[in-house]
């Protein structure tokens, strides 16, 4: 959009390859949510067989959407994601609003996982409660300050915690099939039909909650630009990062119920914990709090890069103040970062983040329609745009891809009426502060 300061505005390093993806998309995507959602699943559905197809469906679900994500991003690999691709597609005020939509609801993020990973830390060192305020704020700091120098610092903290988290994860799996059968929990046999309509609408529902899990799975594309190959890098990071996490997110759940009955998981607020005290016995309480920690380290390392390369982007485009395309030596848009972090702390003082959850999550369907939309819309609109890598099944897997997040943004409209209402609100009114925006950085509309 904005030629001139595209071309004035610094250049990324393109220092990242395959290994960065993967930890990025399993860094970004597997937190707390794998270790209290198997409990919230288990009370919608009464088997292990229907408990366990549903945690396969929502996984191939997102390699599918992946898929069509990888084209996107070889097609356009530009910093900042998914606005990028909207905005090529539907034009330069819905890739304005997409593109603030996205940088809020993935900015929000650092503030919760600082709060949690201060609250996980305090159980660890009890003469720390009470502290869990400066504690987050203390977390926010330490990251902002390892992710400041470079890219490479943040690559290498993200690679190694992301290893870490699995490897840990997979000490709970093993150690749940150990188990010796005499101390597993009885398993009672299940007198429920596998298939009614009570079944059916269930299903669903927790498909949307495994689907929460899942969040994090595009965040490959944030760092498109900074790839050394994307057309070969990007791909491979989507699908092997997310048939990992599938994978993984399969054993836990396997693990689990293996370990206790379908009757004692529903509902339990950390089932992962439950089975890990009957697997490892008196520490395993323990146990699962450092894999909780070492999960929101790797997810919080993720979430301190993300928002300031939207930013970034979108300050390329002329959607923001031209500061905000400063680069330092490393290669980090530090002006963004700075910018986020003040974001982050007073989200943290002020307790406030918890609002914007709700907000977050409609954004982001939003985001993610319009994304869909705009492989379909670009494949008819520019046929010869070079596309290093297609979708698989096109269209039909991204039609697919499409109406089930426009069936998730309708669920959110009936349970969350409030968040739906505010986000078309803010659609609604962006238009003079994109004009003003882009007048004041001298940008044609």
């Amino acid at each position: 959009m904005n030629e001139k300061l595209a071309s004035s505005a610094p250049k990324l390093k393109k220092t990242l390859g395959v290994a960065f993806g993967v930890s990025m998309i399993i860094g970004g995507t597997i937190g707390a949510g794998i270790l209290r959602t198997p409990g919230s699943v288990a009370a919608l559905l009464p088997n292990e067989v229907l408990i366990l197809s549903c945690w396969l469906i929502t996984g191939l679900y997102i390699l599918l959407s992946a898929s069509s994500y990888a084209e996107l991003t070889t097609m356009l690999p530009k910093v900042g994601g998914a606005f990028n691709y909207i905005q090529r597609a539907f034009g330069h005020y819905t890739g304005f609003v997409t593109g603030w939509f996205d940088f809020v609801q993935n900015a929000i993020a650092p503030a919760f996982f600082c709060v949690v990973l201060g609250e996980y830390t305090a159980m660890l060192f009890p003469q720390l409660i009470g502290h869990s305020t400066l504690l987050a704020a203390g977390f926010l700091t330490l990251f902002t300050l390892i992710n400041l120098p470079g890219v490479k610092s943040g690559s290498t903290t993200q690679q190694i915690t992301s290893f870490l988290k699995v490897l840990l994860f997979l000490v709970l799996i093993t150690g749940c099939f150990l188990v010796k059968p005499a101390a597993r929990q009885a398993l009672p046999v299940s007198s429920m039909p596998i298939f009614n309509g009570a079944i059916v609408v269930a299903f669903f529902k927790a498909m949307q909650l495994i689907l929460s899990t899942y969040d994090g799975w595009m965040s490959a594309s944030f760092f498109a630009e900074e790839n050394d190959d994307p057309g070969k890098s990007i791909p491979r990071s989507y699908f092997i990062g997310a048939s990992a996490i599938i994978v993984l997110y399969i054993l836990v759940n396997a693990a689990i119920l293996y370990i206790l009955p379908v009757s004692t998981v529903a509902g339990a607020p950390l089932a992962a914990s439950a089975a890990a005290k009957i697997a490892f016995g008196s520490w395993g309480g323990m146990f699962i709090n450092i894999v909780a920690i070492f999960t929101i380290i790797s997810i919080l390392n993720a979430y301190m890069m993300i928002p300031p390369r939207i930013l970034f982007g979108i300050s390329r485009e002329g959607f923001f103040i031209k500061q905000g395309t400063y680069l330092n030596k490393g290669g980090t848009p530090y002006y963004s970062m700075l910018v986020c972090y003040g974001l982050s702390l007073l989200l943290i003082l002020n307790n406030s983040y918890e609002q914007l959850f709700g907000l977050g999550a409609v954004m982001l369907t939003v985001v993610t329609s319009f994304s869909f939309a705009a492989l379909l819309w670009l494949r008819k609109k520019e046929p010869d745009l070079p596309r290093p890598y297609k979708a698989w099944g096109y269209p039909y897997m991204t039609i697919l891809a499409l109406l089930v997040t426009l069936v998730l943004l309708v669920g959110f409209m009936i349970n969350d009426v409030r968040s739906f209402l505010i986000v078309a609100s803010l659609f609604i009114v962006s238009w003079p502060f994109y004009k003003l925006i882009i007048r004041l950085n001298g940008v044609k509309g």
